[in-house]
Formats: C-alpha cells, sequence, structure tokens
C-alpha cells in the first residue's frame, strides 16, 4: 500500500513539473533589487562623472544589502540597510537629498512592508527626522498603526531611538537651486525621484521599502504614494514584493503595488506579466508614469517603467549584480 502511494505521489509530481517548468528550478537563496527614480533620465544629459556616481552608490547599496542576506539576514533588514545608503547620499531624493516643497522646507515620506506578517509601517510629511526609513520601521515594530504623520512621527519615532536633525541637515545646494528655478517660473521640474529596495531572504521572506523627498514645489500637505501601502510599496510572501517610483497621484489611485500582487494571486499571471500589464497598459494609457521593482517568491525580478529611464538595479545569490540608468 505504501509503496503504490509513492509511485502514484511520484507520478502526480512528475507530472506537475512538466506543466510547470519553472516549479523544477532552484530559485536563488537571496535576491535584492533597488531602485534611484524613475524619469527623464537621458544619457545625453548625464555628465560622465554624475553618472559614475549614480552607479557607485548604486552598487554601494546593493553590496550593503547583500551582506545582510549572504550572512542569513532577513530581507527587513536588508532593505533598510540597502534604502539608509542611498538616503545618506544627496544624488537621491530621499533623506539628504530630499526636494524642497513649495514653501522651501524638505518634507520627506517612507515607508516599509514585512511579506511573512503584511505587517507596515510608514511616515509621512516628516521634517526632522535623519532617515525616514528607520522612522517608517519603528511605526511598524513598536506601535499598532500603519501611517503616522508630521509631528506625531517624529514624536512617537524618537522615543525608539530614531535620529532627529535639523532641517539644515537636508539642504542642498542642488535641490535648492532647482527649487528657486521651478518657483521663479511657477511649474514643476523634476518631479520625481524616490529610492526603494525589495528583498527575498534564505528564509524565503520577501520585503519591501520606500522612501522619498516628494514632488519639487509640491503643495503644503502634499503627499505621495511613497508612504501608502499598496501604492508605493507592497510585499507579499504568497505572491511578492514591490516598490514604486513616480507620479504619486496615479500611483494611489491605481494602488499599483498592490494591483500586481492581486493579479498574480488572482489570476495566476507572472511577476513580468503583471508588472506589465500595470505599468506599460492600465497606468501609461491614463498618462501615469513611473516604475517598479519587484522580486517574487521564486527569486524572477522585475524592473518596469514607462519613463525614458530608472535608475535601478539587482544582485543575486548567484553572483549576478547588474546596474541600469536608461531605457537600454
Amino acid at each position: 500500500m505504501i509503496r503504490k502511494f509513492l509511485i502514484l505521489l511520484l507520478v502526480i509530481t512528475v507530472g506537475y513539473l512538466s506543466e510547470h517548468p519553472a516549479a523544477a528550478q532552484n530559485k536563488p537563496d537571496y535576491v535584492l533589487v533597488i531602485h534611484g527614480g524613475a524619469g527623464t533620465i537621458l544619457k545625453e544629459n548625464m555628465t560622465p562623472e554624475r553618472e559614475k556616481a549614480y552607479r557607485e552608490k548604486l552598487h554601494e547599496a546593493l553590496l550593503t544589502g547583500e551582506q545582510v542576506l549572504k550572512s542569513g539576514g532577513s530581507s527587513l533588514d536588508a532593505v533598510t540597510q540597502t534604502i539608509l545608503v542611498m538616503e545618506n547620499s544627496p544624488l537621491f531624493n530621499a533623506g539628504k537629498g530630499a526636494v524642497f516643497t513649495a514653501e522651501g522646507m524638505n518634507e520627506m515620506d517612507a515607508s516599509i512592508m514585512d511579506g511573512k506578517s503584511l505587517k507596515a509601517g510608514a511616515v509621512a510629511s516628516v521634517r526632522h527626522i535623519k532617515n525616514p526609513i528607520l522612522g517608517a520601521r519603528a511605526v511598524m515594530e513598536h506601535t499598532p498603526h500603519v501611517l503616522i504623520i508630521g509631528e506625531g512621527a517624529e514624536e512617537v519615532t524618537a522615543k525608539y531611538g530614531v535620529e532627529l536633525v535639523d532641517t539644515s541637515y537636508f539642504f542642498t545646494q542642488k535641490r535648492w537651486d532647482s527649487y528657486r528655478k521651478v518657483k521663479k517660473k511657477m511649474e514643476e521640474q523634476e518631479k520625481h525621484g524616490t529610492v526603494g529596495a525589495v528583498a527575498l531572504d534564505m528564509h524565503g521572506n520577501l520585503a519591501a521599502a520606500t522612501s522619498t523627498g516628494g514632488m519639487t514645489y509640491k503643495m503644503k500637505g502634499r503627499v505621495g504614494d511613497s508612504p501608502i501601502i499598496g501604492a508605493g510599496t507592497y510585499a507579499d510572501n504568497n505572491t511578492c514584493a514591490v516598490s514604486a517610483t513616480g507620479h504619486g497621484e496615479y500611483f494611489m489611485r491605481y494602488v499599483v503595488t498592490y494591483d500586481i500582487t492581486a493579479l498574480m494571486k488572482y489570476q495566476g499571471l507572472s511577476l513580468d506579466e503583471a508588472a506589465n500589464e500595470v505599468i506599460m497598459h492600465k497606468l501609461k494609457d491614463v498618462g501615469g508614469d513611473g516604475g517598479i521593482i519587484a522580486v517574487d517568491k521564486d527569486g524572477n525580478i522585475s524592473m518596469t517603467f514607462n519613463t525614458p529611464g530608472m535608475f535601478r538595479g539587482y544582485v543575486t545569490s548567484g553572483g549576478t549584480e547588474e546596474i541600469l540608468i536608461y531605457n537600454d
């Protein structure tokens, strides 16, 4: 009886693998994917020195997160440490490089989500948290809430060791010059520029994180998609982890990051199929520009965008690393 059962089980397994060849392949031990914002990023507008700086910083971010994953650390720790590298760099519109609002202030948003527990945390419109991603994680781990804004977020997260700094820390001449130019013309330029990271760890857990300074010259009180779970960030061990960058209003209206996971979960689409459906069709058809990075439970990745460029990169346990900027 036992022998017959084992033979039947073997037949079923072989049949399944023949119909689902991807299931027969060994998935990587870990995967980390990052982005540094999407938009009108053209090679002719980029100096060799500036391109080199971006590539080096993206490599540093990937290396930092990979060290966490390689040592058996969690995907949550990996995306956190990766985002910190980019938040501490003036190259990206997050943390130190945050753009200025219409009032000439820096207001930042961030979120993080654990694919295993579906717990999430986010902060929005914060002006003194040195690393907003740490604020978002503190909300997730130390409060019963998901999103806390403004002074409330700063007061709560400071209790748990999140560093607050004077607003002068966030000043960079490049962002200030952009602000003055936009203020003079009363129009938006360099609208987007967000950082994000998604990871699959050795334990099979997914995590996603996103951080931004928002739009240059954004109106008082405006919050984009980055701190909104399901719009700018989403992670579920059953499907994938996603981080978005682009025109936040569209990403919120179309709950982009959740929509990708839902298409996988309820329609059986692959990660690439779901990402293309949302970014290249649903979003693009209504005029929403931007992109996403994602990794699914099997280690497949997607870096899909409908703009001329997106700072992005990935690394896997197999030793594969790639950093890209333009629409290659």
